[in-house]
């Protein structure tokens, strides 16, 4: 395993919990000049419902970087809060925050998004999770959004690129 310092490319690999259990995919993170490129790929997301009689919609799902990576499931009913709040290491109001993302679409259960940021590199978000919620994030309220349950978690972590040995070399693909 690479050191943080050194990682270019990270990736969480997102698992459903208990209140959404078809939801699996992956996000890799990708250095890129000037800061970081995300690229999602989610299946299994509940579709769409409108607000109705005072809930919260279901979707487009609230998809955040977590402070901890830690993906236990905890409490069915309330699920994965052991990887703690946003991360936010530079104390900015909710909407800033560096593990604020945009939304996730549920098109037929899929999402795939690609989006730039420049609050982190992949190095810095080694060893925290990613997250998705039940229902959109406000990016107003404070401090998370009010974007409801977590349905999903993923541990981001370096990635290390296969290697294939021939002839007694290793070769990258």
């Amino acid at each position: 395993m690479q050191a943080h310092s050194s990682c270019s490319t990270a990736v969480a690999y997102i698992k459903g919990g208990p209140l959404a259990p078809a939801i699996q995919g992956n996000v890799v993170f990708q250095e890129v000049q000037g800061g970081t490129m995300i690229y999602t790929y989610v299946t299994g997301l509940p579709p769409f419902q409108p607000a109705e009689q005072g809930k919260d919609p279901i979707g487009p799902h609230g998809f955040h970087i977590h402070e901890i990576g830690d993906c236990t499931v905890g409490d069915p009913e309330d699920p994965f809060k052991a990887a703690g709040e946003h991360w936010n290491p530079t104390n900015q109001p909710h909407g800033n925050h560096a593990g604020d993302f945009p939304v996730l679409f549920s098109n037929n259960g899929i999402s795939y998004m690609v989006f730039f940021t420049n609050k982190f590199r992949p190095a810095q978000a080694i060893g925290k999770s990613i997250m998705i919620h039940q229902n959109p994030d406000d990016y107003r309220s404070q401090p998370a959004g009010d974007a409801g349950k977590r349905l999903a978690c993923g541990i981001i972590q370096c990635y290390q690129q296969p290697q294939v040995q021939a002839n007694g070399r290793y070769y990258r693909y």
